[in-house]
């Protein structure tokens, strides 16, 4: 059972093996919420994300004889990471097995703190499967990301540490894929404050943990679709779950294209590298109004920050879009001389800058009908966006806007 005392104990072990990921209090996302919001970057952690936690204390509790067979688990990406370090530093072996769509720097550093990496299925759920499988085949122990109490405990120990910092905090919002982290989180964070709120969030394409509390049993959800991979889980805990239906508050359900925003903040605001299952409760800020929670002491947990170029750079590009800080409008003018010049002059004075330009004499088969000029800008914003495009239109260009390709 997850109690007072197996959290003190998993806080001795982790003690000098963790890092101190001291709240940070944040003047952006306060001014934004009505709230008083502070920050838990839990993607500062020992190998960037919380995982290291329930990790590291699950092997600390195994027995000589366990740890001999050698550990096997499946994991999307972070607690692969915990697993792996923990296990070096035990001298034990490690397989891990992660979907094949498991961004590629968190298979990279798996491999780089010693473990065997083997990448089946598209879904955690199938790397789930094939984990068990070695682990009868071959007589391995396994360390399950979520639905072990030990796990648990060892992830809620965030909850103590949030307490330190910010002893009359009100909210506290946990990011939920299989309910580990949660239940942990809001375990101890009830047993310090029966009074605080614990809201967990959760991707509307992988809502799995609403659905089961709305059942009132451990469901699986059918199929699950959403950029947050940390916590796209079809089938939550079982052995979590009693935890998350005695002390989680309420869910809220957060949209991938939040997400997009969340990112694009918090990298120009906070100038930290948060992976979207992390971003989850820095979204669900913009939500607790809805909720009536206003002028509280908020605490969102960032849970990691093992996110690839590749990824970060989608994101961006998607943030400014979404924002209307780029975009392409296409336009179609007569094959006469100047004509371009006319638009850009235009672009010059409504201080939209360019970033790409397409001009396609070919779009039509008689050119005399008009040629099709592309135009990618920035902008500073929406407003900013429609004024330039308004622009265009008094001068009598019919511009309409497009999907960028950048």
């Amino acid at each position: 059972m997850m109690t007072l005392d197996s959290f003190k104990q998993a806080r001795r072990v982790l003690h000098g093996v963790i890092r101190q990921t001291n709240l940070i209090y944040s003047e952006y996302f306060s001014g934004e919420t009505g709230n008083q919001v502070y920050l838990k970057p839990e993607n500062m952690q020992v190998t960037g994300a919380y995982k290291i936690r329930g990790a590291y204390y699950t092997i600390s509790t195994l027995s000589e004889e366990e740890k001999a067979k050698g550990l096997v688990t499946a994991s999307a990406g972070n607690h692969a990471q915990g697993v792996a370090y923990a296990a070096q530093k035990a001298g034990v072996a490690a397989t891990i097995v992660m979907p094949t769509t498991t961004p590629l720097i968190k298979v990279n550093n798996t491999k780089s703190y010693g473990a065997n990496v083997i990448l089946h299925g598209t879904t955690f759920d199938d790397a789930a499967e094939e984990a068990s499988r070695l682990s009868a085949e071959e007589g391995l122990t396994y360390v399950h990301p979520f639905n072990d109490l030990r796990v648990a405990t060892g992830q809620g120990t965030i909850s103590y540490e949030i307490f330190s910092d910010l002893p009359d905090v009100n909210v506290i919002l946990v990011p939920i894929g299989g309910g580990g982290l949660a239940s942990g989180v809001a375990t101890y964070a009830k047993i310090l404050n029966p009074g605080v709120k614990v809201i967990g969030v959760e991707p509307t394409g992988a809502a799995s943990m609403k659905a089961c509390l709305e059942a009132g049993k451990i469901v699986t959800t059918p199929t699950i679709e959403t950029i947050a991979d940390g916590v796209a889980v079809k089938t939550p805990g079982d052995k979590v779950f009693p935890y998350i239906q005695q002390n989680i508050d309420e869910i809220i359900t957060i949209d991938d294209q939040e997400l997009v925003s969340a990112f694009l903040d918090m990298t120009e605001k906070h100038k930290m590298i948060v992976e979207n299952a992390g971003l989850l409760s820095v979204a669900a800020l913009y939500h607790l109004k809805d909720l009536g929670i206003q002028g509280q002491n908020v605490v969102p947990i960032m849970t990691g920050g093992n996110m690839d170029i590749i990824t970060m750079s989608s994101l961006i590009q998607h943030g400014l879009i979404l924002r209307g800080r780029i975009f392409t409008f296409s336009v179609l003018l007569p094959d006469q001389p100047g004509q371009l010049l006319l638009v850009a002059d235009i672009l010059a004075k409504e201080d939209g800058n360019i970033i790409k330009l397409e001009h396609n004499q070919f779009v039509n088969i008689n050119r005399q009908s008009g040629v099709e000029l592309r135009v990618t800008l920035e902008a500073f914003g929406n407003a900013h966006k429609e004024k330039i495009l308004n622009a265009l239109t008094q001068a009598g260009f019919c511009a309409r806007e497009v999907d960028p390709v950048l």
